[in-house]
């Protein structure tokens, strides 16, 4: 399984030849995380989240991306998420980006999971690792 996210390129997105920026793959990836996080943290119905929930928050400790063609103003894109490694303080993801059904970069990120009050790495909560086995990268 696979959680998709959609955003369309912007103006702000792109340079004056309307090709959209490096960086901006990199935030187009961690907005996609914000609402997979989102969307499996959350009860139904409700809008508190594991985040808010257990005073957890995601630190990037590793990313890599590997672009394949540019994307361009007003494109829409899909990234899809999935988890390739799941451990007791930590989360890898791939992030497929797609145009149409083109893949246009594929964003490889290991994030640790972190203790807000004091910043200590803070093991995932099983309920939470449960729902992040249902996304592994098969």
């Amino acid at each position: 399984m696979e959680h998709v996210y959609r955003q369309r390129v912007y103006y702000s997105d792109t340079d004056a030849g309307g090709i959209m920026y490096h960086g901006r793959y990199l935030d187009f990836a961690e907005h996609a995380r914000t609402e997979f996080v989102r969307e499996i943290s959350s009860p139904e119905g409700k809008d508190s989240t594991y985040l808010d929930a257990s005073s957890v928050g995601f630190v990037v400790k590793h990313i890599e991306v590997d672009y394949h063609t540019p994307a361009f103003l007003d494109d829409l894109l899909v990234v899809k998420s999935s988890v390739v490694s799941l451990k007791r303080f930590s989360i890898t993801l791939k992030q497929n980006i797609f145009r149409d059904d083109q893949e246009i970069a594929c964003v490889l990120v290991k994030a640790a999971a972190v203790d807000l009050q004091n910043y200590s790495v803070k093991p995932l909560e099983p309920r939470f690792s449960k729902r992040l086995g249902e996304y592994m990268d098969s």
